[in-house]
């Protein structure tokens, strides 16, 4: 296929299904989102935990989509070009995010400990702790990483139209130019946001890798959604005609590189604070290895891992689009199940428990996510007109 000669916008055949897509997917996630709002009215702390671990999970697939994005354009190379548009569309997501931020807030009397004055005065470490951890400061921060994600989003939606338009004589270096402080602030604002959102749950204990955990979780979770979002759009033109098992093949070594790197900085973390057995540390694990959490973990390492570890290994297994779609939409369950494993025990202490808003809060926010994301991924030709490697993209695996 010419660049020249190619057609990249939507047929009406794909348009008709992501319209599909998209109806279903806002009917079920308002209705998610109604129930567990009902429920937020007679059970409010259990709404607010299990609105967090689930805001966090598709914060997550749009910020590793920046990333992602961000990164292709510091490389280069025909693998990043065909998920530029899902991914430029999972950007845009984010004033939307940004919105669903707001039960967060008033969800922090009953979230973080280290809110109420009397907790605090009793307790020295959180004493210690609190000119960082105050709720003025904690919503500040927060809307310093909106604004900042934000900007990064629109940069590279511009100049992305911009290159459409009039060439990537000027566009293509300015956001090569951007992505590296781009993806500098991405990787700090990740790790603030990880420790403001989720490790402060327990203000007591502290790691130095968690921020970093929480990156490895968000470029694996994109990668899954973009992995299994592209095998969807390969029975469609224009997509059709453009992905080749080669593309997969990338996009699944990227998949492996990512599992292995998720659990060697679990590993790691978890090696360091028990073999250390420090008092300040090891409770945030003795809680999450009895009482039933054990098996979940034993699960994250069977499920989150080993399992798709040796699966990706196969070469041929990487060029299947069904087969890859299928690990990917498992990691994606895993990485829910992470998520859960990560926040919930700060609240159920020495027990397994599992609310029914456990799964309406993921369904509601899921379906309307996915719904917005949908509607922006129509918006623009699913590949990028005018940049200069797009002949390159569409060669790829075809020689």
């Amino acid at each position: 296929m010419m660049a020249q000669a190619a057609d990249f916008a939507l047929s009406g055949e794909l348009l008709r299904d992501l319209k599909l897509w998209r109806s279903r997917a806002a009917i079920v996630g308002i209705a998610a989102l109604a129930v567990t709002a009902l429920g937020a009215i007679a059970w409010p702390a259990q709404f607010f935990r299990s609105y967090l671990w689930s805001y966090v999970f598709y914060l997550g697939v749009a910020l590793g989509s920046m990333a992602w994005l961000m990164l292709q354009y510091l490389s280069g190379g025909a693998w990043g070009l065909v998920i530029r548009r899902p991914c430029e569309a999972a950007t845009r997501t984010l004033p939307l995010l940004a919105l669903l931020f707001v039960p967060v807030l008033f969800g922090i009397p009953s979230l973080y400990r280290w809110s109420h004055a009397e907790v605090v005065a009793a307790d020295a470490v959180l004493r210690h702790k609190h000119a960082y951890l105050n709720v003025r400061f904690f919503v500040g921060r927060a809307a310093f990483y909106f604004a900042g994600w934000l900007l990064c989003s629109w940069y590279l939606n511009r100049w992305s139209e911009t290159e459409d338009r009039e060439g990537p004589a000027v566009a293509h270096r300015k956001l090569a130019t951007m992505a590296g402080p781009g993806l500098i602030f991405w990787g700090f604002s990740i790790t603030f946001m990880a420790v403001d959102w989720v490790l402060s749950l327990d203000p007591h204990w502290f790691s130095t890798i968690f921020g970093m955990l929480f990156m490895a979780g968000q470029g694996l979770s994109s990668m899954a959604f973009l992995i299994t979002l592209m095998v969807l759009l390969s029975y469609r033109r224009p997509m059709s005609e453009v992905l080749t098992p080669r593309h997969l093949h990338d996009l699944g070594k990227f998949l492996l590189a990512l599992v292995m790197v998720w659990a060697y900085f679990s590993f790691s973390q978890f090696l360091i604070i028990w073999s250390g057995n420090l008092p300040s540390e090891i409770p945030w694990y003795l809680e999450r290895l009895r009482g039933g959490w054990q098996y979940v973990g034993l699960a994250l390492v069977l499920g989150h891992f080993a399992l798709p570890f040796a699966l990706l290994l196969s070469r041929d297994l990487k060029r299947d689009f069904n087969f890859l779609a299928a690990i990917a939409v498992f990691i994606l369950f895993m990485r829910y199940v992470d998520l859960y494993w990560l926040v919930a025990p700060d609240f159920l202490k020495g027990s397994l428990g599992v609310s029914w808003m456990d799964f309406t809060a993921p369904v509601g926010l899921g379906g309307v996510w996915l719904a917005y994301f949908l509607l922006q991924l129509e918006k623009l030709p699913l590949m990028p007109l005018g940049d200069p490697h797009l002949e390159e993209a569409l060669q790829h695996g075809r020689e």
